[in-house]
């Protein structure tokens, strides 16, 4: 396992600001939106922070390998004996980058053993850095003066419910309809987390498709705020890099974990 210290940390979060600086100079110019196989957009600024990330953290750490969302292919039987290694989103919230409503961010997380040991949020827009280590605080960093983060807890009505901007599923509104009384959010990329983490909001329900670059910074973030993301079907908290799929089951992102999420289920 590589050592986790404070320069490592600063290095990285250098690497998803000069990241960011590359996702806006692409948004303060017209640009052109392709469409991936799997029907998700794709823009020169995601290109862009995936290069800026990859070659810094092939600087930083080059033992260690980079699975980002817009790297080729790794098959299973390579990653299967990743003990380290890491897991990036250079633009989480293209949809939302898109549609030019500022709600998208640059996920970059370490993942050791299966689990977030370190993890960097970054809101382009704002400049606004979340970041932890496991086993320490998670903080808000705005300039340069970090924020030590920490969850709503108790979390009381009206509860503060995180919805996705573009996806909203069936199974979700259902979800929605079984807390009681609340107040929904809307809110965009990993983004959620954060406020999470923040105390701003308190659940985040993903009954619906996601990524394991999607959440697993954010996962280390909220985790180190008292919260966690767990799954819909076990109730654990995520785990990456399990199985041969990239993709993650239903979960829900809790800030206080004493909230009873499994009575809001769907049958």
């Amino acid at each position: 396992m590589i050592k986790l210290t404070t320069d490592l940390r600063e290095t990285v979060i250098a690497i998803a600001q000069d990241a960011a600086a590359a996702i806006m100079a692409v948004y303060a110019a017209p640009f052109e939106v392709q469409i991936k196989p799997d029907h998700s957009p794709l823009t020169a600024a995601d290109l862009a922070a995936h290069q800026v990330i990859e070659r810094g953290l092939r600087q930083l750490t080059p033992e260690l390998p980079i699975l980002s969302e817009e790297s080729a292919h790794v098959p299973w039987d390579v990653r299967q004996h990743w003990g380290a290694y890491w897991l990036v989103d250079p633009l989480d919230g293209t949809r939302e980058f898109v549609k030019r409503n500022d709600e998208f961010s640059v996920n970059i997380a370490l993942i050791y053993q299966g689990a977030p040991a370190f993890g960097v949020v970054q809101a382009p827009v704002t400049g606004v850095v979340w970041h932890a280590m496991r086993g320490e605080l998670a903080y808000r960093r705005d300039g340069m003066r970090d924020s030590v983060l920490r969850t709503r807890t108790p979390a009381t009505a009206p509860l503060q419910v995180a919805a996705s901007r573009s996806h909203r599923s069936v199974q979700t509104q259902a979800l929605l309809e079984r807390m009681g009384e609340i107040e929904v959010v809307a809110q965009g990329s990993s983004l959620k987390f954060c406020r999470l983490a923040e105390g701003t909001l308190d659940v985040y329900p993903r009954l619906g498709p996601t990524s394991e670059w999607d959440t697993a910074a954010g996962q280390c973030v909220l985790h180190a705020a008292g919260g966690a993301v767990l799954s819909a079907a076990t109730g654990k908290p995520f785990r990456y890099n399990r199985r041969e799929t990239l993709l993650n089951g239903d979960f829900i992102a809790l800030g206080d974990t004493r909230l009873p999420w499994r009575d809001w289920l769907p049958d």
